[in-house]
């Protein structure tokens, strides 16, 4: 699911570029239809289409940047390699060459189809994962020219050209499969253009609707229902069907849904949410150009664009029945419904509006349950850890709180050009510094921090606590200049928690009576090696010794906070304790190899949920110790036991 997440958030980049380019072709279909043609029109119709037709390379692209780890120019570079050698081994002139045939007639239409949004999709996870790969190689001295970053995009076409053979031998039997299909429920009347409807939005994200399409617009089977439509040369009360029922969809209840997605997202994001879902929603309303929406959800929720593709295919079915006849040149979208209102095939158009607000209160409502019900992950709902703040992806405004104390931490090491390298673990900011003697350690403190350590070397230790995350990433805005701390903010005052106050005047011992939360041996903290948990810094607790692979929920509680290493979890109990486990020490260097989230920020766990898995035998080979520390995060005077 976080890959999916992930996945969605990618795509957000190329499909902001989207609403602008169908209003563009939007508006010079409408001023063609009602004055005539002209430069105007031609111009803005092809800067509009210049978008939408190369809508697969700008998914390569972003997909490479979003999916690759602190992604820079490069992987964006090897989005583009990827996508270079796969469509120009694959397109028919290509295929021709390699089939040994002298007429490009005789390559399977397949080949035609092949620059497509799945195609995009498959060449920017190869420019991600080479980028993440390969950008650190180091080859021998006659070939450092070739070491880093300027191996990515040279391996990106060696993994590009193994793409491109196994499509070669797939692609033409997956697509003429659709072909025939669709041929086939051609002759299944009202039902079978709901089957084709539910196919089509299906097919979307592999990009293989075009096979349907050609069966049912086009002459491929003798129905030809986009061209008789608009040449007026149909079948009056039958020409139309297979493109009628899309209208209410896309002008109504597309943004039906954009509405619930805005009103269930967080209220700390809804201005962003808002820009990106209103651009959208008036580009499907307008122009049938429902990309920009059906992606926005498309891989963050996807059961929701199962939901989409059963109503579209009902829409079909019903408009086939009624019956309502209405065809498109472009889209299905209201300047295309104003065009051809009176063309002589369309046939009860004032039904489309009347089924329109039917299923605009239809995708609104079932949306909207599902959000809220399942917690789905639409736009602005998305979990904090998959987001990344000061990018394109940001869906959030980082809390000034942040910032504050990000700054000062940067003052208190000696300021940005004294950090060359800043990363967080679950509870602490990792730094190399250049020089060490110019960290504060007493500013530190007073900005926040619980301690610091200082391990050897040039290697610094900041412990902060479970949103070390956010303070690191406030502090990467403010040395790249993307952010500045809010002048006159008050000072962080939470320095073992970063966020929760210390409750330091406890009177007496608080007992903190638990559920083992790990198959093991109890030990005490002081056993762990690792003196920010042993000398009880982050909190006072206990430790286990690990025999089992599960840890489970202590009580019942709410997740505080995931990490991307999987290696730890916080859970806030109902009566307000915050705890920490955190698997084995220095396991955030595995980078999550061996590792397993088996929940969600803000999920609400009852005591034996199982929370993480991890593979004790890696931990061992990766040389680090297991043991387990089970920390209280926001009561010093707290001691832990287990029952």
């Amino acid at each position: 699911m976080k890959f999916l997440q992930r996945l969605g958030r990618s795509i957000m980049l190329p499909v902001a570029v989207l609403p602008v380019a169908a209003i563009l072709v939007g508006i010079s279909n409408w001023i063609k239809g009602t004055i005539g043609g002209g430069v105007v029109v031609d111009f803005l119709y092809t800067a509009g289409i210049s978008l939408l037709s190369n809508l697969a390379l700008l998914f390569a692209v972003g997909i490479s940047i979003g999916m690759a780890k602190k992604s820079d120019g490069t992987s964006a570079l090897a989005g583009v390699v990827s996508w270079l050698v796969v469509t120009t081994l694959l397109k028919p002139e290509s295929v021709m060459l390699f089939m040994g045939v002298n007429d490009v007639n005789e390559v399977p239409a397949a080949f035609a189809n092949v620059e497509n949004v799945f195609v995009g999709i498959l060449c920017g996870l190869i420019g991600a994962f080479c980028y993440d790969r390969f950008k650190d190689t180091k080859l021998p001295d006659a070939l450092s020219f070739f070491s880093g970053k300027r191996s990515v995009a040279i391996v990106t076409a060696g993994f590009s050209l193994v793409l491109a053979a196994i499509l070669f031998f797939v692609w033409p039997f997956v697509y003429g499969g659709l072909v025939t299909f669709g041929e086939w429920i051609s002759f299944l009347g009202p039902l079978g253009a709901g089957i084709y409807g539910f196919l089509n939005r299906l097919l979307i994200p592999i990009g293989l609707h075009h096979a349907l399409n050609s069966v049912f617009w086009f002459d491929v089977a003798g129905i030809n229902d986009l061209n008789n439509f608009l040449a007026g040369t149909g079948t009056y009360g039958v020409t139309g069907q297979y493109m009628t029922g899309f209208f209410p969809i896309m002008m109504f209840g597309l943004p039906g849904a954009a509405l619930a997605m805005y009103l269930t997202a967080k209220s700390t994001r809804k201005k962003i949410t808002y820009g990106i879902l209103l651009s959208a929603a008036i580009a499907s309303f307008f122009v049938g150009v429902t990309e920009p929406l059906e992606f926005s959800f498309m891989f963050l929720a996807p059961v929701l664009y199962l939901v989409h593709a059963v109503f579209t295919g009902i829409s079909m079915a019903i408009s086939a029945i009624l019956p309502v006849r209405m065809g498109f040149g472009f889209s299905a979208g209201f300047v295309d419904l104003v065009l051809n209102w009176t063309n002589p095939m369309a046939q009860n158009p004032w039904l489309i509006p009347v089924m329109g607000v039917f299923w605009f209160f239809i995708y609104f409502g079932v949306f909207y349950f599902f959000i809220k019900r399942f917690n789905l992950k639409t736009p602005g709902r998305e979990d904090d850890n998959i987001l990344e703040e000061g990018t394109e992806f940001d869906t959030h405004d980082v809390d000034q709180k942040y910032l504050v104390t990000g700054s000062r931490f940067i003052d208190a090491l000696g300021g940005k050009e004294n950090i060359l390298d800043l990363d967080n673990c679950a509870t602490r900011l990792r730094l190399e510094i250049d020089d060490v003697s110019q960290v504060d350690d007493a500013a530190l403190k007073r900005a926040g921090a619980a301690g610091t350590m200082k391990p050897g070397g040039k290697s610094v230790q900041v412990i902060y606590g479970t949103n070390v995350q956010f303070v690191k990433d406030a502090m990467e805005q403010i040395i790249s200049g993307q952010a500045e701390a809010p002048a006159g903010a008050a000072p962080e005052q939470t320095p073992a928690t970063g966020g929760t106050a210390v409750l330091t005047d406890a009177p007496t011992t608080t007992a903190v009576k638990l559920r083992q939360p790990l198959e093991g041996k109890i030990v005490p903290l002081t056993a762990v090696p690792d003196p920010t948990f042993a000398q009880g810094i982050m909190g006072p607790g206990v430790a286990i010794e690990p025999t089992g692979d599960t840890v489970v929920a202590p009580a019942d509680g709410t997740i505080g906070a995931t990490f991307d290493s999987s290696h730890a979890v916080a859970l806030v109990l109902g009566d307000g304790t915050e705890l920490l486990i955190h698997v084995g020490i220095d396991t955030v260097g595995m980078k999550g190899d061996g590792f397993e989230t088996l929940v969600e920020k803000g999920q609400k766990v009852t005591a034996g949920t199982p929370l993480l898995r991890f593979d004790l035998a890696k931990i061992h080979a990766a040389g680090h110790p297991s043991i387990t520390p089970v920390i209280v995060l926001n009561n010093e005077n707290a001691a832990v036991t287990f029952e």
